[in-house]
């Protein structure tokens, strides 16, 4: 809630693995009830930060308070106050789904009655019913990483940092878990989220951090990234007969095309351009020569990860853009 105290301030903060610089001076503030995206490369340093964040790491240098509590000396009542899901997998693989959030809520002096009251209501929630009894050996990617996110709901929080929660999860899944961390962000929820799926960011952050080589080099809300960043355009379109590596291999290499996707769920050809006025002409000249036939084509609207690749790729090796907060 703006005006309020932030649930988490940084201030400098920095960790490095002897000569490597693994996080570079990184600044923000989260206020209550926010969901704070942290996006970047592989490598760039989120994963490092969000250990620094739940005491895991200790910094190296820097400061930061998480709901109120100096990171370096209140790790123990931070701890208490935080849930962390992370990309790895954390069971005990003799128990099953049921067994293992029980003896989760257990851990946290959850009393049994409360206990019961909220595994019913995540099993429900959450689609887990019909693996509730199966061991957790058993489990398939997507159900670990539903189990892993239910958990921490069993007990109380203030904050709940989430590092790449949906990773194996199909799409009806995967909006259901935003969902559900939507609803617990109405309720008071701060959450500080990281993913490689640029359409959940925009679909849940209110704000987001960029970080590259361990530098914070923007944070803004999605919109206003990619009202910034997202100066080219997409032209999107599909081939009757589905697919066509020649068409794309030829695309690929026209001037003033800086990117071209296919998504193979759909068929949908994606591409990146500056100049769609002359890509579309180009498209259907190539489709001609190859004997394809375009049965659609349109531009479409700037996406994040269109900002977001233009932000990155603008600020490889040139440091810090900005790290304060967006008005």
């Amino acid at each position: 809630m703006r005006g309020q105290d932030p649930v988490i301030r940084v201030q400098e903060l920095s960790k490095r693995f002897g000569d490597k610089v693994a996080v570079d001076r990184v600044a923000f503030d989260i206020d209550r009830s926010e969901v704070f995206g942290f996006l970047g490369p592989n490598g760039a340093g989120k994963t490092t930060t969000i250990k620094m964040l739940t005491t895991l790491l200790q910094p190296t240098s820097g400061r930061a308070t998480i709901l109120g509590h100096d990171l370096r000396t209140e790790g123990r009542k931070i701890r208490e106050r935080i849930g962390v899901v992370q990309q790895q997998d954390s069971f005990d693989q003799g128990l099953n789904v049921e067994t293992s959030l029980d003896i989760y809520g257990l851990i946290w002096d959850v009393p049994r009655p409360e206990r019961k009251r909220r595994i019913g209501e995540l099993i429900e929630r959450l689609g887990m019913e019909e693996f509730r009894r199966k061991p957790t050996i058993d489990l398939s990617s997507g159900q670990r990483r539903r189990l892993q996110v239910a958990r921490e709901f069993i007990h109380d929080m203030d904050l709940l940092f989430l590092d790449e929660p949906t990773v194996g999860l199909d799409p009806i899944v995967r909006r259901t878990l935003l969902d559900f961390f939507k609803e617990r962000v109405r309720d008071g929820l701060t959450i500080f989220f990281t993913t490689h799926i640029l359409e959940e960011a925009e679909y849940l952050c209110d704000r987001i951090a960029v970080i590259n080589e361990g530098r914070i080099i923007d944070v803004d809300t999605p919109e206003n990234l990619k009202r910034r960043f997202g100066s080219a355009k997409a032209v999107e379109f599909k081939l009757l007969q589905g697919s066509s590596a020649e068409l794309a291999a030829l695309l690929s290499s026209s001037e003033g095309v800086t990117r071209l996707v296919q998504e193979p769920s759909t068929g949908t050809y994606r591409v990146t351009t500056a100049r769609p006025e002359s890509v579309i002409p180009e498209i259907y000249r190539h489709a001609e020569r190859l004997g394809v036939t375009v049965s659609s084509i349109y531009i479409s609207e700037t996406t994040l990860e269109d900002a977001f690749i233009n932000l990155v790729t603008e600020n490889h090796g040139a440091g810090v853009v900005s790290g304060g907060r967006a008005a």
